[in-house]
């Protein structure tokens, strides 16, 4: 369980991606390196049409990368290691012929509102909470940040990882375009994705697989893009304010 947990259960056309991890569902490299495998694997799956990704548990769904490994780095090479975990997550769930449902039941912080933008169509609770947090430690969500601009524009990308200490809560998110709706109960959330979820599995596959083409029209360079913000967070987590800030956080 310190590497955390994922399942996939697939049934009726449906595929259910679902992680966890003790540190409020937050990811060890190799629970992302697992998830880029199984969307990739997803994709080519002819039994499944549409995929939904949650978190296990009731409160947060995920907390962002594995704070314990952040703090142990300490070359350049493990720095940019460490940063395309999100990276290569993000552009498996790009290239991913099948549409991806984000179901949020608890607050998101860095990595994890990252994953959540990168869904296609994302549904949560009141209690879904934002945050991006990475600038108080002298890093900032470079990697992810083409995901939740692309979601919430510029000017809400701003107020998001500028303001790195204040929580934003699921209304703002569903404002600024993350979230499609959000729901008083986890009940009410799952009951919504389930019924969505088997629309989206009865219509025409090949038709639901160009329209998540468009989706994600002309972002073909994401591959180099979020490569070259790896780079410059993997600078960044050895900068002696980023020690200094970490150093505080284990305190």
């Amino acid at each position: 369980m310190n590497q955390g947990s994922l399942y996939t259960n697939i049934q009726n056309n449906i595929a259910t991606v679902e992680f966890s991890h003790p540190a409020s569902n937050s990811f060890p490299s190799e629970l992302l390196a697992r998830l880029t495998k199984v969307f990739h694997e997803l994709s080519d799956n002819n039994e499944v049409n549409v995929i939904i990704l949650k978190s296990e548990g009731e409160k947060a769904f995920c907390a962002g990368a594995s704070f314990d490994e952040l703090v142990a780095i300490d070359n350049f090479k493990d720095g940019k290691q460490f940063f395309l975990g999100f990276a290569n997550v993000i552009n498996a769930m790009r290239l991913c012929k099948k549409p991806i449902i984000g179901r949020i039941q608890g607050k998101a912080v860095g990595g994890g509102v990252g994953l959540a933008s990168a869904c296609d169509y994302v549904f949560a609770t009141d209690k879904a909470a934002i945050k991006l947090s990475e600038l108080t430690i002298g890093i900032g969500p470079f990697v992810i940040a083409p995901a939740v601009e692309r979601k919430i524009g510029v000017a809400a990308l701003s107020e998001l990882s500028l303001n790195a200490t204040q929580w934003h809560n699921a209304y703002w998110a569903k404002e600024k375009g993350l979230y499609a709706n959000v729901f008083n109960s986890t009940k009410q959330l799952d009951e919504y994705v389930d019924e969505l979820s088997q629309k989206i599995a009865g219509y025409n596959p090949e038709a639901v697989q160009e329209m998540k083409q468009v989706l994600w029209n002309d972002t073909n360079h994401w591959d180099t893009l979020l490569e070259e913000r790896a780079e410059i967070s993997g600078k960044l987590v050895l900068s002696e304010f980023t020690k200094n800030a970490l150093e505080k956080f284990k305190k």
